[in-house]
């Protein structure tokens, strides 16, 4: 059994001073343990929200793509009508899960160690959801203005939508918003895709 010195030696002595490495490497390795596994949690859930986030991105944009067969038998009238009930509760969807996932997954990349698989599959993800916002402001926003030319907006919904619309042809405008939304269905599936594969190798 290892005597300690008297405590005015104990600095000194050889033998004092690996009891204390000893001790001091053990409590850093407890540390960083607990910091690691604190980092995997966060990691963990923030990539469970990103999923459910990016789940409701894809089923806003698919429920629209799901919708393009039948709307094509509607006439000019009603189909204008049609258009103007998506707002506001589409545009909440959208707010919540795409703008929601563009702003986690850049934190997300953050916190991932650079180039293992779960980090470019989550960069893959976040440049799906990038490329459909990208057609969303593009594509179907300026339609989104002129479908709502006519409703009556208040609120951050009317300052949403002064972007101006061009106005042309009406089925052409329809075509163009309809395939706008199944390219951005495609998009959301590719990033709901792509997140899933991330989280299943951080598991």
């Amino acid at each position: 059994m290892l005597r300690l010195p008297p405590r005015r030696c104990r600095r000194y002595t050889p033998q004092w001073q690996a009891v204390r490495d000893l001790v001091s490497s053990v409590e850093d390795h407890n540390f960083r343990q607990e910091r690691s596994e604190e980092a995997w949690l966060m990691t963990q859930a923030l990539s469970v929200l990103a999923v459910l986030l990016i789940a409701v991105t894809m089923g806003l944009a698919l429920a629209h793509a799901l919708e393009f067969p039948g709307k094509l038998r509607l006439d000019e009238q009603t189909y204008r009508k049609v258009q103007a009930i998506y707002y506001p509760g589409f545009t909440i969807g959208g707010l919540i899960g795409e703008a929601g996932a563009l702003l986690l997954l850049p934190s997300l990349l953050y916190l991932l160690p650079f180039g293992g698989a779960r980090f470019w599959w989550t960069a893959a993800a976040l440049a799906c959801l990038v490329a459909g916002h990208a057609v969303y402001w593009v594509l179907t926003h300026p339609v989104n203005a002129v479908w709502l030319r006519d409703t009556d907006l208040s609120g951050p919904g009317a300052a949403f939508f002064t972007v101006a619309g061009f106005e042309t042809d009406w089925q052409r405008l329809r075509n163009l918003w309809e395939y706008s939304h199944i390219a951005r269905a495609v998009l959301g599936m590719a990033a709901l895709t792509a997140m899933v594969i991330a989280q299943s190798h951080g598991s």
